[in-house]
Order: C-alpha cells, then structure tokens, then sequence
C-alpha cells in the first residue's frame, strides 16, 4: 500500500498553532503578552547559534529574546519582546518523537518560552502547561 503525504506545516501553520497555544494561557498571563512578537523561521540564524554555543541548528525550536516581566522597571527604550520558533528543528523533533501532535509540541515550547519571559522555573512551566 502506497502512502502519500501532505507538505510540511508552513511557517504560517506553525504561527497559528503558537498563537492558539498563547491564547489558552491562563489570564494573568495573556495580558502580559500582548506586545510579544512571534516570529516563526526555518532555523536559527548562525549568530543566534553562536551566541548560544549550539553547533547543530536541529538543537534549538525556540528562543525567548527580550527582558523578563520582573526586570521591566530597569529596562527602558527596548524591542517588544519576541518569541522565535524554529520549524525545520520543531518538525524534526515531532517526526523522531512519533507519539505526539505537533499542536502539543508547538504549544510546548511557545509555553516553554513564555515561561523565561515570566522567569519561572520547568516546574512552573508544566504547570502552566498543564492549564493551558
């Protein structure tokens, strides 16, 4: 039997499932996000890898830039902050993972990612996850 299989999720797809992902978070959260920035890209720009001493650009779905809510006070005249999502790294890991949806996935790592935003630790993220 012969399987056929669709294109690959677009940057525009994953966009979309990263928004759904921030629009379930609890209330407290969301209104801290509304000036975030999500930016969706095949992968990592050399710079960005560099900077993070990361050699394989597949190591890295997502990154946090910008100041945390807590350190707001001190920060003046800087970018909105920005969420960046890597889709030939998240794609790989959903296919090696097998198990799970790429919604779960990408709502992982957004959460993942809003949690530096907010400077929570992992255990603060799975719950978050977890309501989300």
């Amino acid at each position: 039997m012969t399987r056929t299989f669709g294109a690959a999720p677009s940057a525009a797809e994953i966009e979309a499932l990263a928004r759904t992902a921030l629009s379930r978070l609890p209330a407290p959260f969301a209104q801290h996000l509304r000036e975030m920035v999500l930016q969706v890209e095949d992968f990592a720009d050399p710079e960005t890898l560099a900077e993070m001493g990361i050699d394989d650009p597949f190591d890295l779905t997502g990154l946090y830039e910008g100041v945390p809510v807590g350190d707001k006070a001190n920060a003046s005249g800087t970018l909105p902050d920005r969420i960046r999502l890597f889709r030939s790294p998240l794609l790989d890991e959903w296919a090696a993972r097998g198990d799970e949806t790429l919604e779960r996935l990408v709502s992982h790592v957004v959460i993942h990612e809003v949690g530096h935003h907010f400077g929570l630790s992992d255990d603060d993220m799975h719950l978050i996850e977890e309501q989300a």
